[in-house]
């Protein structure tokens, strides 16, 4: 049994779910819309939903544990930028998790995570 268990420990050391997690939220900040593994995207649902409060908050301090915490400036920028403006009315709830089926190679269930209001922009649109 596991019950009170904070977390899930996806088969690594804690470094390496550190480190996992960290390139996972930066990348969905950075594209607003990943697919992963199920288990893994739901612990990164909180991760992210933490950095968005930050970014909310928008001191000094909470963008320097932001930026401690992702890999890329740009998305400390974005999250204190594009994201708090989006998500300023918004209590929590910022990401959804969408099932996608099993991954063809070892049967994992998938899944997509994005921001609530994402919205994919047309290809036409994107090569002009």
């Amino acid at each position: 049994m596991r019950h009170k268990h904070g977390y899930r420990k996806l088969g690594r050391d804690s470094a390496h779910r550190k480190a996992l997690l960290r390139n996972l939220a930066t990348s969905l900040i950075t594209h607003e819309r990943i697919t992963t593994t199920l288990p893994k995207a739901k612990e990164l649902r909180s991760v992210v939903e933490k950095m968005v409060t930050l970014g909310k908050k928008g001191s000094l301090h909470h963008r320097r544990q932001a930026g401690a915490y992702l890999f890329e400036k740009d998305a400390v920028a974005k999250v204190f930028g594009d994201l708090a403006a989006r998500f300023k009315d918004r209590q929590g709830g910022y990401v959804r998790i969408l099932k996608r089926g099993l991954r063809v190679g070892d049967g994992a269930q998938m899944a997509m995570i994005e921001f609530v209001d994402f919205e994919p922009k047309a290809k036409a649109a994107e090569a002009k």
